[in-house]
């Protein structure tokens, strides 16, 4: 018999309740539960992060935390970056700078850009490289990608 917990949590600024297996992961949980598709699942060890969201602020792997572990937490996904200045910013840039391609990483990898442009994150290209480096992406090269996390970078210093 499978366990199952209630949680509650703020998914992109709306508050979700709902009974959940203890042992589902918590991108699951976004996607087949609370009908967030953007998210994707990629490898589910981790290592690709194309389920990167955001908790509490934090970049993480949604394929490694469980729906449970995240009760009570703020949750951002792809959907709800529109509603920040910096995920805001940081879409327009991809676009700009042709930084997405099929698509499959480019809500991971923005997330992880979120984090890192508002950690305060150097637009120096080996930097965004580095801080990205966990982000595979097939399709772009990586280059158009750094570009953009770069632009945002340096238009909000000047």
């Amino acid at each position: 018999m499978t366990q199952t917990c209630t949680i509650t949590m703020t998914v992109n600024g709306e508050i979700v309740s709902q009974q959940v297996p203890t042992r589902m992961n918590l991108v699951d949980f976004l996607r087949n539960e609370v009908g967030l598709t953007g998210s994707h699942v990629g490898c589910e060890h981790g290592v690709c992060g194309a389920c990167t969201i955001e908790v509490d602020g934090v970049a993480v792997r949604g394929c490694l935390l469980l729906a449970v572990q995240a009760d009570q937490a703020s949750v951002t996904t792809i959907e709800g970056l529109a509603n920040n200045p910096t995920g805001r910013a940081l879409q327009n840039a991809f676009q700009k700078h042709n930084a997405l391609q099929c698509g499959f990483c480019t809500p991971g990898m923005l997330a992880s850009a979120v984090e890192y442009v508002e950690g305060g994150g150097s637009p120096e290209r080996t930097a965004i490289r580095e801080h990205i480096s966990g982000n595979y992406c097939r399709c772009t090269g990586y280059q158009s990608i750094v570009d953009a996390i770069a632009d945002v970078l340096e238009n909000a210093s000047s």
